[in-house]
């Protein structure tokens, strides 16, 4: 069942693994269609993966589809679908330069034009959650920015970033970790000043409305 949702949430994982964001068995993406949500089974190396072994759930977390137990963090991608109705994709990373951020409790700021764009924001942090708690969805709910793009850093955790799609939630934590280092050595290098408010939102609010190709 949903053959083209696995086919897209093996394909986002397969350039998660190769993007570097991840290591070991770490990480998880997910994708939902309508009540059904298909994610990473726990522990399984991304090389070994295939679409057929990802874990089909309904949103209370009952297992629909699937021999292999699904991902750890399940609980928190259910709660942000939940609580999201435009969500169809989540990525979970422990990325390196982003998760020196979340180890800090500190908020990623607005230094890039690409950060701007994306996220029309800075990425914001949230209390400390346990790993694989609801409390994470719950977290990412309440604290990011409505829009096409959401991240938010889990203290001393790592990453969760969501959009319309499997791939547009990759696409989110890619641009994280890039402005995350970014961001680190701009820091340890001088005193970066974030873009002003009115210019990030115009940027943001120009890429979203022009930025690739026009259907029709």
């Amino acid at each position: 069942m949903l053959r083209k949702l696995r086919q897209a949430v093996w394909e986002a994982l397969v350039e998660l693994s190769q993007s570097g964001l991840v290591t070991g068995t770490s990480g998880n993406v997910s994708g939902r269609e309508g009540d059904l949500v298909v994610i990473k089974p726990s522990g399984v190396p991304y090389e070994k993966l295939k679409p057929g072994d990802l874990v089909v759930v309904d949103l209370q977390g009952n297992v629909v589809e699937g021999n292999l137990r699904a991902s750890v963090d399940t609980p928190a991608h259910l709660e942000i679908y939940r609580a999201l109705s435009d969500v169809g994709g989540v990525v979970h990373t422990h990325s390196t330069y982003a998760t020196v951020f979340a180890v800090l409790g500190r908020e990623i700021p607005v230094y890039t034009t690409e950060l701007a764009d994306l996220f029309g924001g800075p990425i914001p942090v949230s209390a400390y959650v346990p790993p694989g708690d609801k409390g994470i969805g719950i977290e990412f709910a309440g604290k990011t920015r409505p829009g096409r793009y959401r991240a938010l850093l889990m203290r001393s955790h790592g990453v969760f970033t969501a959009g319309p799609t499997p791939g547009d939630a990759l696409k989110a934590a890619l641009v994280v970790e890039h402005t995350a280092k970014i961001a680190l050595l701009a820091e340890l290098l001088g005193r970066p000043k974030p873009l002003p408010p009115s210019e990030v939102e115009e940027l943001h609010s120009r890429y979203m409305k022009g930025y690739g190709q026009r259907k029709g």
